[in-house]
């Protein structure tokens, strides 16, 4: 993200309690606590979660949604707070119509955008304004509102490993393989590759729209398992040489003391499942991403 805005709120101590960047059509964004880095998936659930701090939505929500390699965070809020969560595939059109049909008031993406239903299309300036709204009402820091939210709802940990301009050939075994994991017959082999981790589902995503009925099949295959963690692979060709593999992993943790772990210490037994579930560096050769977000 190019931060061509940048806003930062001020505590009585004169230290930043909130720094916040948008990008140079201000349609993304970005928001960052004392000492940490809020994922736009975190930032959506505590945009949601407090919503009735927010004048315009007073009077509570319709609904929410994200994308289906968004963290799970908001699932959580939606559930708490008894109001529908959507899982679309990635791309604001499926938001659109959930937002011209009144379904959901809310929703966001993992690639940093947040939007409501004010607009038809995602709003980082809009998403900035929330957070220093939220700030304001509550008196507290970024840093502290983000540890009670993890505190009251878990803590998803998160990141993204890309592996950029693999040959196609390469990709194209990496999603073969997933594609026959998922069968029933390769139940067993599945839940040795996952190690400890129980297996709950295992599917290539499809969806459904609930507003005109368009469905859109293919959308990446999902690996969840039964403590609340887990794997999602997408494919991308849209790089300039060869095809980009997306590995979202996740891990929900309900213990608020350990919250603090290192993310990528955290997601370990995820990363090790998704290595072995995709065999991503024998197929492709690449023994780590090339990026780590």
């Amino acid at each position: 993200m190019h931060a061509a805005d940048v806003v930062v709120a001020m505590s009585r101590e004169d230290h930043p309690d909130l720094g916040a960047a948008s990008d140079g059509d201000g349609d993304r964004n970005m928001i960052v606590a004392p000492g940490l880095f809020v994922t736009p998936s975190d930032s959506l659930a505590i945009i949601v979660a407090n919503a009735h701090l927010l004048p315009a939505f007073r009077g509570g929500l319709a609904g929410v949604a994200r994308s289906m390699p968004t963290s799970r965070a908001v699932d959580r809020v939606a559930e708490r707070l008894g109001m529908p969560c959507f899982e679309t595939p990635t791309g604001w059109k499926f938001f659109g119509n959930l937002l011209d049909a009144g379904e959901v008031s809310i929703c966001g993406e993992e690639s940093a955008g947040t939007g409501s239903d004010h607009v038809r299309e995602k709003d980082g300036i809009w998403a900035v304004l929330a957070w220093l709204n939220i700030l304001a009402e509550r008196g507290e820091p970024a840093d502290e509102i983000v540890r009670h939210h993890w505190a009251t709802f878990g803590r998803n940990f998160y990141s993204r490993h890309d592996y950029e301009a693999v040959p196609t050939a390469a990709a194209d075994a990496v999603w073969a393989r997933l594609g026959e994991l998922i069968q029933p017959a390769r139940s067993s082999e599945l839940a040795d590759l996952a190690g400890e981790l129980s297996i709950e589902l295992a599917d290539e995503f499809s969806y459904v729209d609930p507003v005109d009925g368009s469905v859109s099949d293919h959308q990446g295959f999902r690996f969840g398992f039964s403590d609340g963690s887990r794997i999602v692979f997408r494919l991308s060709g849209t790089g300039t040489e060869g095809a980009t593999i997306r590995i979202y992993l996740e891990r929900y943790v309900a213990d608020a003391t350990q919250h603090g772990i290192e993310t990528q210490t955290a997601l370990a037994p995820i990363t090790a499942a998704a290595a072995a579930i995709s065999d991503v560096a024998s197929l492709t050769g690449r023994v780590a991403p090339s990026v780590v977000s």
